[in-house]
């Protein structure tokens, strides 16, 4: 089946990924480090399926991911790792957001604020 008709599969488990609100890929583009030209390209992966990213979602709706050696965030400096936290679980709020309102937003208008104009 064509990517188009079955949706994005995940380079990890092989599964397919149903819609933004578990997608790595969207929430790299959401928080500035995938510009929309790189979104057909780039892999897609649950965003359990990438454990390291998952790590920094702290939300109550968001089951807690722990990451067990080098790239645990717990080995990281505290500062680093509180901007990381804000920032990530920002685009995973937006991730959220967006999948009430996809058909209503166009796509420039997916990344946070900060990163709108320098996706473009």
């Amino acid at each position: 089946m064509a990517r188009c008709d079955q949706g994005y599969l995940c380079d990890v488990c092989g599964e397919e990924v149903e819609n933004i609100r578990e997608s790595d890929l969207y929430l790299r583009f959401v928080i500035g480090e995938l510009p929309s030209k790189q979104l057909l390209a780039a892999p897609e992966r649950h965003l359990r399926c990438n454990p390291v990213a998952a790590q920094f979602i702290e939300h109550p709706d968001f089951e807690p991911v722990i990451v067990d050696g080098d790239f645990d965030k717990r080995l990281f400096d505290p500062v680093d790792v509180q901007n990381r936290t804000s920032l990530v679980t920002r685009g995973w709020l937006r991730l959220q957001e967006l999948a009430e309102l996809a058909q209503t937003v166009p796509l420039p208008e997916y990344p946070l604020p900060e990163f709108r104009s320098r996706l473009r």
